[in-house]
Protein backbone atom coordinates (compact mmCIF):
# COMPACT_ATOMS: atom_id res chain seq x y z
CA UNK A 1 0.00 0.00 0.00
CA UNK A 2 1.33 3.55 -0.55
CA UNK A 3 2.33 5.21 2.40
CA UNK A 4 1.55 8.70 3.12
CA UNK A 5 3.86 11.36 4.38
CA UNK A 6 5.91 8.68 5.77
CA UNK A 7 4.51 7.59 9.37
CA UNK A 8 2.97 4.07 7.91
CA UNK A 9 -0.54 5.16 7.39
CA UNK A 10 -2.29 4.46 4.28
CA UNK A 11 -2.56 7.36 1.76
CA UNK A 12 -6.01 7.15 1.76
CA UNK A 13 -6.00 8.19 5.30
CA UNK A 14 -5.02 11.16 5.10
CA UNK A 15 -7.28 14.00 6.46
CA UNK A 16 -7.84 17.94 6.47
CA UNK A 17 -7.17 19.55 9.83
CA UNK A 18 -8.47 23.31 10.80
CA UNK A 19 -5.83 25.07 12.95
CA UNK A 20 -7.09 28.36 14.75
CA UNK A 21 -4.25 30.63 15.84
CA UNK A 22 -5.00 33.12 18.66
CA UNK A 23 -3.14 36.67 19.71
CA UNK A 24 -4.96 37.77 22.02
CA UNK A 25 -5.05 41.34 23.69
CA UNK A 26 -4.30 39.82 26.98
CA UNK A 27 -3.97 42.09 30.49
CA UNK A 28 -1.88 40.83 33.69
CA UNK A 29 -3.84 39.29 36.40
CA UNK A 30 -7.24 40.22 34.39
CA UNK A 31 -8.20 36.90 34.93
CA UNK A 32 -12.39 37.37 34.13
CA UNK A 33 -11.69 39.86 30.91
CA UNK A 34 -8.38 37.14 30.16
CA UNK A 35 -11.07 33.96 29.93
CA UNK A 36 -14.16 36.51 27.76
CA UNK A 37 -11.36 36.54 25.35
CA UNK A 38 -9.99 33.34 25.69
CA UNK A 39 -13.97 32.07 25.39
CA UNK A 40 -14.86 34.44 22.14
CA UNK A 41 -11.77 33.30 20.32
CA UNK A 42 -12.55 29.50 20.70
CA UNK A 43 -16.39 30.13 19.38
CA UNK A 44 -14.93 32.10 16.94
CA UNK A 45 -11.98 29.25 15.92
CA UNK A 46 -15.64 26.90 16.42
CA UNK A 47 -17.16 28.78 13.50
CA UNK A 48 -14.51 28.74 11.25
CA UNK A 49 -14.28 24.84 11.42
CA UNK A 50 -11.31 24.58 13.83
CA UNK A 51 -10.42 21.28 14.80
CA UNK A 52 -7.92 23.04 16.93
CA UNK A 53 -7.16 26.25 18.74
CA UNK A 54 -4.00 27.81 19.91
CA UNK A 55 -3.34 30.37 21.99
CA UNK A 56 -0.48 31.57 23.70
CA UNK A 57 0.96 30.25 26.51
CA UNK A 58 -0.10 32.78 29.20
CA UNK A 59 -2.84 34.07 27.92
CA UNK A 60 -5.33 33.32 31.02
CA UNK A 61 -2.96 34.88 33.52
CA UNK A 62 -1.48 37.63 31.04
CA UNK A 63 1.61 38.70 30.49
CA UNK A 64 4.06 41.21 33.35
CA UNK A 65 2.88 39.54 35.85
CA UNK A 66 6.61 39.42 37.27
CA UNK A 67 6.62 38.15 41.19
CA UNK A 68 3.54 37.06 41.03
CA UNK A 69 3.78 34.29 38.89
CA UNK A 70 5.87 32.77 42.45
CA UNK A 71 2.13 33.42 44.18
CA UNK A 72 -0.34 30.33 44.65
CA UNK A 73 -2.97 32.91 44.47
CA UNK A 74 -1.83 33.17 40.70
CA UNK A 75 -1.71 29.30 40.20
CA UNK A 76 -5.45 29.07 41.70
CA UNK A 77 -6.95 32.09 39.42
CA UNK A 78 -5.47 30.14 36.27
CA UNK A 79 -6.83 26.85 37.16
CA UNK A 80 -10.36 28.63 38.22
CA UNK A 81 -10.15 29.95 34.83
CA UNK A 82 -9.20 27.08 33.19
CA UNK A 83 -12.00 25.04 34.85
CA UNK A 84 -14.64 27.74 33.85
CA UNK A 85 -13.35 27.93 29.95
CA UNK A 86 -14.32 23.84 30.34
CA UNK A 87 -17.61 24.41 31.93
CA UNK A 88 -18.44 27.37 29.27
CA UNK A 89 -17.75 25.33 26.39
CA UNK A 90 -14.55 26.08 25.29
CA UNK A 91 -13.15 22.64 24.33
CA UNK A 92 -14.23 20.31 21.26
CA UNK A 93 -17.06 18.75 23.30
CA UNK A 94 -16.00 15.38 23.07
Amino acid sequence: AEVSRGRGLPASSSSIVTVATCNLNQWALDFDGNLERVLKSCEIAKAAGASYRLGPELELCGYGCEDHHLESDTFRHCWESLASLFERGGEDGR
